[in-house]
């Protein structure tokens, strides 16, 4: 990669709008590389390139390749990979190139960043500045490489557990490209040590202190509480910071312990469930449990630009006022594409409201009348038949709904829906993405919420110690984390939210049993993480089957002068994945023909 001529400019600013003076790109576009030691917001454009290959994707959009989902758009990629067209040299799940590249911008920073005057005039905010970008660096090598490992880990034919080539200096046109992929364990270690170099550097928060409270570091050196604050103060919030860099690293603890990987990943669950613990301890633990944190995206008065941060949300993208989600998977009568249909699998898995699976001969589950009882998450997430949605009822039958229409029903219209469901999770009921009345809402996309790291402690914490267990007295277990996860939801309660005298009984029996709290656990990480781009992985990284059939349902009202319906389960799409060995994706096919040394996973061609 050409690193004389570098083409500046910020994509994304990421909370820097700010700082501007510091990082508006330069006039001219192409420079000498010695120029950015004297032009500081010449040289932060290298690691603005690095952020600008973030890998979170925050709409639906994997979800739709797995049990979960499926898509209405014929020319989806996921839709084709999917139902067989998932190969080597057509990978949609890819993170090849773009953390690769993301890789080389932050290597080659972390060679200029002490040389760059940020602020020649004053010593200690020139060398606060150095550690903060220096921090965000490591803290985005880590999180590349997590992505990597995620996407492209596997065993190889010759029974190793590899990761990807490691790379901590940037190449150049010297540098020898052919090289072997290190270890899984290898990578996972260089992982953990660039986000413990990142917490060495970054605050826990971007906060603004007095001047008492300036690290002892930075005292000796002079430093100002403004100066401080202009580098590590609330203008830098968005950016890496120690927090994030703590959450990447269990992160990557929980990938590593999992069933794919961790036989040879060298990370045990109990190391998993410590480093998850490390971030939620940050909170209080589940005092810092967010009881409404299920349904962010509906808080309105935490979503506009002038509120506070959100309790659930531990990373996020910048605020955004938009009508696109709401376009793309509103039911086509809200004019809207219905692109994400949920699938009957997923409905499938929320429980009765009791606490009870609906496969439980004690549930009360009615298949007549499928949606009574149910936990509340299901509508909250997914529109069924005889929702009412934006003062709308949904009819996603085969009967007109009161106004004689029919474009939501099933297979109507080329955006109708699928499976019988249309997405409403993410979603804003304010919205209206008609042309003509467009009106457009604040939305919050998130890349790590404080959910899936309680969900990842209770998967590893299960898993090293059993539901009950507390031997390093983190103060909670699994079991806790479950239940103050249903109890969120209403679980254990009747259709008015009493709590039931039983309570939540089938969470009690699942407690007493390590291998069906395992099962309760992966179904609430499915549940609450839904249509959030998490499936995917999770059914890999635990070697489950990724080619269960997707079901959809058809509602009939066979008598026209009678509203009872006849409630049909269907088959909407055969997946054709290989689960003996595409639980681990490929090497990109076209880099393992250039390069003799890198090994391709097993089972690809």
């Amino acid at each position: 990669m050409k690193t004389k001529n570098i083409i500046l400019y910020l994509i994304g600013l990421l909370g820097l709008c700010s700082c501007q003076d510091m990082f508006e790109p330069a006039d001219e576009n192409n420079r000498p590389e010695d120029a950015m030691y004297e032009e500081s917001k010449y040289a932060v454009g290298l690691l603005m390139y690095g952020y600008g290959r973030l890998p979170y994707i925050t709409t639906t959009q994997t979800d739709v390749a797995t049990d979960d989902a499926v898509t209405n758009s014929t020319n989806s990629i996921y839709l084709k990979m999917a139902t067989g067209t998932w190969t080597s040299d057509n990978d949609p799940m890819s993170q090849w190139n773009s953390c690769k590249d993301g890789i080389q911008y932050v290597n080659l920073f972390l060679t200029k960043v002490e040389y760059v005057k940020w602020a020649p005039s004053a010593v200690s905010k020139q060398q606060m500045f150095v550690d903060r970008l220096k921090g965000e660096a490591y803290g985005l090598r880590a999180l590349f490489y997590y992505y990597l490992l995620q996407a492209h880990g596997g065993y190889a034919d010759d029974g190793v557990l590899y990761g990807v080539p490691l790379l901590t200096t940037p190449e150049d046109g010297s540098s020898n490209f052919n090289q072997p992929r290190a270890t899984f364990a290898a990578c996972v270690k260089q992982c953990f040590d660039d986000c413990d170099s990142a917490m060495a550097y970054l605050p826990m928060d971007y906060v603004d202190v007095a001047k008492e409270d300036i690290p002892a570091k930075y005292q000796v050196l002079g430093a100002e509480g403004s100066a401080y604050n202009s580098v590590f103060g609330v203008r830098s919030r968005g950016l890496m910071s120690a927090k994030i860099a703590e959450a990447i690293k269990a992160q990557v603890a929980l990938l590593a312990a999992s069933p794919a990987f961790r036989d040879q990943s060298g990370v045990t669950s109990a190391e998993a469930a410590t480093l998850c613990a490390n971030v939620l301890k940050r909170i209080g633990g589940l005092e810092g449990f967010d009881k409404n944190g299920n349904i962010w995206y509906k808080n309105a008065t935490k979503l506009d630009p002038n509120a506070s941060e959100m309790p659930e949300i531990l990373w996020r993208e910048d605020r955004r006022k938009d009508a696109s989600q709401e376009r793309e998977n509103f039911p086509p009568t809200l004019f809207g594409n219905g692109r994400v249909n949920p699938s009957q699998n997923l409905v499938d898995a929320f429980p009765m409201r009791s606490g009870r699976p609906i496969t439980d001969l004690n549930s009360g589950y009615d298949p007549q009348n499928p949606y009574a009882n149910r936990d509340p998450r299901l509508s909250d997430n997914v529109i069924y038949n005889g929702t009412t949605f934006r003062r709308t009822v949904i009819i996603t039958g085969t009967y007109p709904n009161a106004a004689g229409e029919r474009d939501d029903n099933l297979n109507s219209i080329s955006t109708s829906t699928r499976t019988g469901y249309y997405l409403k999770k993410l979603l804003r009921e304010e919205v209206s993405p008609q042309a003509s009345s467009l009106l457009e809402q604040w939305h919050v996309y998130p890349r790590i919420r404080y959910t899936e790291i309680f969900l990842a402690y209770a998967e590893a914490a299960n898993d090293a110690w059993g539901p009950k267990a507390d031997p390093t007295g983190i103060g909670f277990t699994a079991y806790d984390v479950i239940k103050a996860i249903r109890v969120r939801a209403g679980l254990g309660t009747d259709e008015i939210g009493q709590l039931l005298p039983e309570g939540d009984s089938y969470l009690e029996e699942c407690a007493a049993d390590q291998a069906k709290m395992t099962e309760l656990i992966r179904n609430e990480r499915r549940i609450e993480l839904c249509f959030e781009n998490k499936r995917f992985w999770d059914l890999r990284r635990w070697k489950m089957p990724l080619n269960e059939t997707v079901r959809g349902i058809q509602i009939d009202r066979p008598n026209t002068d009678s509203d009872e319906l006849t409630y049909t389960i269907v088959e909407v799409e055969e997946r054709k994945y290989d689960s003996s060995y595409q639980c681990y994706g490929p090497i990109p096919k076209g880099e393992v023909l250039k390069w003799s040394n890198l090994q391709q996973n097993k089972g690809w061609k």
